[in-house]
């Protein structure tokens, strides 16, 4: 029997419509200093009137049901990493810095070891996207979370300039889209991947044929950070839009960098979807739609630039040590073609 999303207890829509919803309350909010709106990937906040003024890019996430499988296997020092990238990951989307990051652990017993490693995720995945972790707090919920239970969000700040910030608008059709390769689930779809995989633990650690590996070596996998990468490749080219892959995978999230009137038609003969969504696609026996709609496929970050710089912009990657490839090209129509 087919296993999807919804049927695993997540309601995609349910929550387009609690976005819309919330809309009016978070308007009314707005000074003259907010620009844009929801839908974006951060929030941006000008600092003054200037064209080439500073504005800030700021972003809130959590890590979701992953952290189910940081409780079976007991292992707690790669979570935060992933509540970094989360965040920092969509903030580079606009093109901006990350500056700090605050994190927020709540549990139903405060472990002083525990809590040490999963900040030592924190403090890697800052590292890496060279950002000052500047505060946080660690809730103490005897009855609320079960002793050995906790969760963690994080929220981040950056900068870049209002003359600089990468929206999509002036993508155009012809325009090609580019991939940079994920390092596997990432954070999202994780209450399928639960129903597909179990939460045994000796099933998660006996080889899977499917897989090539046991289930437990790839859901813990942290989400890969591309802030170092993009910084540096955005000071060589033009970059017109960047979609951060995550819930919703290709088909919600690259649209929301694509003017009204064009679509993404992706090149499937020349993209190499990994092994691990193959097998995820074969357990869950769902169509290509669905597992496009849910997984980020093996492509944690996409960028749309000029056909003509795609070359240059693919091997600039590469040479950074990314795993980067033409993933697309934007044409005339709506949403994502598979």
């Amino acid at each position: 029997m087919a296993i999807d999303y919804k049927s695993a207890g997540v309601d995609v829509e349910a929550g387009y419509e609690a976005v819309s919803l919330m809309k009016q309350y978070v308007k009314k909010t707005y000074n003259g200093s907010v620009l844009g709106d929801l839908g974006s990937f951060g929030g941006f906040y000008a600092l003054d009137d200037k064209p080439d003024g500073d504005c800030l890019v700021a972003g809130t996430d959590g890590v979701g049901t992953k952290l189910k499988y940081a409780f079976i296997l007991d292992k707690h020092d790669t979570i935060g990493i992933d509540a970094v990238a989360m965040c920092v990951n969509d903030i580079i989307c606009q093109g901006a810095k990350p500056l700090f990051f605050l994190d927020y652990i709540a549990t139903g017993k405060v472990i002083p070891t525990r809590i040490a490693e999963i900040v030592k995720g924190v403090s890697d995945g800052c590292v890496q996207s060279g950002c000052a972790i500047i505060g946080g707090e660690t809730a103490e919920m005897p009855g609320f979370y079960s002793d050995g239970d906790y969760d963690i969000a994080g929220f981040a700040v950056g900068i870049v300039k209002k003359n600089n910030i990468i929206n999509g608008k002036n993508i155009k059709s012809g325009d090609t889209i580019i991939g940079m390769r994920s390092s596997g689930v990432h954070s999202n779809g994780y209450s399928l991947v639960r129903k597909l995989f179990g939460e045994d633990l000796e099933v998660l650690n006996t080889y899977n044929a499917t897989l090539g590996c046991t289930p437990a070596e790839v859901v813990l996998t942290p989400t890969k950070l591309y802030v170092k990468p993009i910084l540096a490749l955005i000071e060589k080219f033009a970059i017109k839009g960047i979609a951060h892959i995550t819930g919703g995978g290709f088909i919600e999230n690259i649209p929301r960098i694509i003017p009204k009137g064009l679509a993404v038609k992706i090149n499937r003969d020349e993209y190499v979807v990994p092994s691990l969504f193959k097998a995820l696609q074969e357990i869950a026996e769902i169509s290509d739609e669905k597992m496009y709609n849910t997984f980020n496929m093996g492509t944690g970050m996409v960028l749309a630039v000029e056909s003509d710089i795609a070359s240059a912009v693919v091997a600039e990657l590469n040479a950074l040590g990314e795993e980067a490839y033409i993933l697309g090209e934007v044409v005339e129509g709506d949403g994502v073609i598979l």
